[in-house]
């Protein structure tokens, strides 16, 4: 295992509650180092962070530890399975309806509500 990928490794085993589902693997072409990270689809959230900042901050710190060693780093998180873009999941139109059968109108609700 390279420098960057134990470094990537060893971040994100930190962040994530199961550690044993982290995987990385690391490949080389004329582009630089391509880092492949997998994790369980419950730690996806982590991983990516709110607006992506943690995946962003990741990516940052591997192009310094890229820098350090005359390389250019770029990584790659993969779609766990059963994770929102999965081949799985794709046409089980995953979206929440805006109404149910058995939902109310504001008034129905409102009559409910209204102690006697």
């Amino acid at each position: 295992m390279q420098k960057d990928e134990e470094f990537l490794s060893y971040v994100i085993k930190a962040l994530v509650d199961n550690p044993d589902q982290v995987k990385t693997s690391r490949t080389v072409d004329e582009m630089g180092v391509l880092l492949t990270l997998e994790v369980g689809a419950a730690d996806m959230g982590k991983i990516i962070g709110r607006q992506g900042n943690t995946a962003k901050a990741v990516r940052t710190l591997l192009r310094v530890v890229g820098m350090k060693n005359n390389s250019r780093v770029n990584l790659k998180i993969n779609e766990p399975v059963g994770g929102l873009k999965s081949p799985e999941r794709v046409g089980q139109g995953a979206a929440v309806p805006l109404s149910t059968p058995n939902s109310k109108t504001v008034d129905e609700a409102m009559a409910d509500l209204k102690l006697e």
